[in-house]
């Protein structure tokens, strides 16, 4: 998600330009839905680091580094600064582009490109994206923000008309807000709400906040682009620190980010209009900020 308006920036300042994505499988589908994307070409280092003894893992690695290889590109660029992201570009056929050792997030990874760029490290990952496109590319960086994103699939039927969404699964332990308050929040909205879940885990806790709510709706689990259309539909949206929230806030959905064991400033929710930050690492929010945003 904070790469996307970089990709747009590419698009604008470079017209005509061919941009090719290469994401982990499970996130394929932000890719996918960016309209300056020609084509995504998932690759698979989560579920490949469990199952190196395997030779299908093998057969999918030569694949991957085959279909990567097939096409020689201007400039490939790694946004991530990782040790992993970088050997993944030197598989790409093109001069490689990356942040310097001081602005990388694992500095080793500067050693795999042919140039590096200074990126500030206190700036947002969205701005840090934009900068190391535009430095690679060397065009001036375009006004505005645009995450470019479009989906075609279509909202459930099921939903109720007007609805909200509480996106209550992140990554992290410390991300979590507790689950009292996300009943609090979801009696005090007044609309059903929708609890999406990616596995079981977060089903458990999404059918919790469901029980204590009374109105509200467990969806059957969804492919990333049908949520994108759930998130868009929505009256409002209050989610995590997670890109499921950042989507909603690209779809322009009114949108709340709950943040408690990170960096809004660095990580928030970011160019969207209608979206608001709430809390700070160390500092869970209270409900009434959180209505208070929505408002």
């Amino acid at each position: 998600m904070h790469q996307c308006p970089a990709v747009t920036d590419a698009a604008r300042s470079v017209p005509g330009a061919r941009i090719d994505w290469v994401v982990e499988e499970g996130f394929a589908g932000v890719a996918r839905m960016h309209c300056s994307v020609e084509r995504v070409i998932p690759v698979a280092l989560r579920r490949w680091r469990g199952a190196l003894w395997k030779r299908s893992v093998w057969k999918e690695i030569a694949s991957f580094r085959a279909a990567l290889a097939a096409q020689p590109y201007d400039a490939v660029i790694d946004t991530q600064g990782l040790l992993k992201s970088a050997l993944i570009a030197c598989c790409a056929a093109g001069p490689r582009h990356g942040m310097d050792r001081a602005s990388a997030r694992e500095p080793l990874a500067a050693l795999f490109y042919d140039r590096t760029h200074a990126v500030p490290r206190a700036l947002h990952a969205v701005e840090r994206n934009r900068r190391l496109m535009a430095a690679s590319l060397g065009v001036a960086l375009p006004p505005g923000i645009d995450y470019g994103l479009r989906s075609n699939a279509e909202r459930a039927a099921a939903l109720p008309a007007s609805y909200s969404v509480l996106l209550t699964m992140t990554s992290r332990e410390d991300k979590l807000w507790p689950e009292p308050r996300w009943i609090e929040l979801g009696r005090a909205l007044a609309l059903p709400a929708v609890l999406p879940w990616g596995n079981a885990e977060e089903r458990s806790r999404a059918e919790r906040i469901a029980q204590g709510i009374g109105e509200a709706v467990i969806p059957e689990r969804m492919a990333l682009e049908e949520l994108a259309q759930v998130l868009a539909g929505a009256t409002n949206v209050v989610g995590l620190d997670s890109g499921l929230s950042h989507l909603a806030a690209a779809f322009g959905a009114p949108a709340v980010a709950v943040f408690c064991g990170s960096d809004p400033a660095l990580t928030g929710l970011y160019g969207a209009p209608r979206a608001r930050n709430v809390g700070a690492r160390g500092r869970p929010p209270q409900v009434s900020e959180v209505l208070e945003a929505l408002r």
